[in-house]
């Protein structure tokens, strides 16, 4: 190549990096968000999953979107992210929404409805029985936008200092439970405590509470519970599932790229994964652990799981009369759990049944 035509295509060259470089900063311009968690660190699942989530987005957008994850305390309460979310203290939370109960009831179909979906009925639920638009209708009045992220699975039924042997045990049983389930645990006579996660052990060890639960053998060996109470019950009736929710403040999601929110949805769906998968690694080896240390595990009373169950329906029926949003959602979920379960019957609980009969064999 003659030099005068190499310079020329040099130059061709040159002026294209020139017109690129603009145009590529413009596409992926540098934002930092900040993300507040309902989780203490101590909780490396929960808030672990935050940490995971928001190294991903980074991954995904060659660092230029960089989101700064804070535990519970560290910006704003456990219990009051939706408020910081809501009024821009923060861009985004990691949270369940049945912490907001108190709000708006219909906040609880966002993480469990009490003998509701457990974790796979749920989130197709959420993604394709139009559940997440229902959720999102209620967030938008609070001017956040959500979008489903890590689960726990089921959970345990919590910590007892005395045992559960019927329905008379319960009144009076000042219980930490979170969400929603309070209102059913007091219809049935008990007294219902909201507490954040990092507050749980020195209640029940004070004897301020009679009763906890958290989530499950894994975060509850975390958090000490088998110190200061010994009975373990289950089912966590109240928790089929555990859905979290990163919650974005609206204006603040509009204003991002669009490529930059698809970076949240992909984010948000592998920590899902991320999230579910540790739980049902971890829980049961500490399941193990935890009956050495002396937990002495138990199931609640078919008494007490019916009292509850009707309870809950009673409450449900009157919610949905009254609440717009709850009755929504509660028609929904209902008819989506009905369909569900019916093909839950034929090939997960026929095929977990027989497995566990196997086992019983070996």
């Amino acid at each position: 190549m003659k030099r005068r035509d190499f310079l020329k295509a040099g130059g061709v060259g040159l002026a294209a990096t020139a017109v690129a470089a603009p145009a590529v900063a413009q596409s992926m311009p540098e934002v930092r968000w900040r993300l507040a968690a309902s989780w203490p660190k101590a909780l490396d699942t929960l808030y672990g999953g935050c940490e995971f989530f928001c190294k991903r987005v980074a991954e995904i957008t060659d660092n230029r979107f960089q989101i700064q994850s804070f535990a519970a305390g560290e910006i704003v309460p456990g219990l009051q992210v939706l408020d910081a979310v809501s009024n821009g203290t923060v861009e985004m939370g990691n949270t369940a929404l049945y912490y907001y109960w108190g709000k708006n009831p219909a906040f609880t179909f966002g993480t469990s409805l009490p003998f509701g979906l457990n974790t796979r009925q749920h989130i197709s639920w959420l993604q394709w029985g139009g559940g997440s638009d229902l959720i999102n209708n209620l967030l938008g009045e609070y001017n956040c936008v959500g979008i489903p992220t890590g689960s726990t699975g089921a959970q345990m039924g919590g910590w007892f200092r005395k045992e559960i042997k019927s329905m008379a045990d319960l009144q009076g049983l000042k219980f930490r439970v979170g969400g929603f389930a309070g209102t059913i645990i007091a219809k049935v006579g008990g007294v219902p405590q909201q507490i954040a996660g990092g507050d749980i052990y020195p209640a029940l060890e004070k004897g301020t509470i009679d009763a906890a639960e958290w989530v499950g053998p894994y975060d509850d060996e975390k958090l000490g519970f088998v110190k200061v109470a010994k009975f373990y019950y289950y089912p966590g009736w109240w928790e089929g599932t555990g859905q979290g929710h990163n919650v974005m403040n609206k204006d603040k999601w509009n204003a991002l790229p669009k490529h930059y929110q698809a970076a949240i949805q992909a984010a948000s769906e592998d920590t899902f994964t991320w999230v579910t998968g540790k739980y049902d690694a971890v829980n049961p080896p500490a399941l193990k652990r935890l009956i050495v240390a002396g937990a002495q595990l138990r199931p609640f009373p078919q008494e007490v799981l019916e009292a509850c169950y009707n309870a809950a329906n009673e409450i449900y029926a009157d919610l949905a009369k009254s609440n717009p949003h709850f009755g929504k959602m509660y028609a929904s979920l209902s008819g989506y759990r009905n369909e569900s379960l019916a093909w839950m019957q034929v090939a997960e609980l026929s095929f977990d049944s027989f497995m566990m009969r196997m086992r019983t064999r070996t």
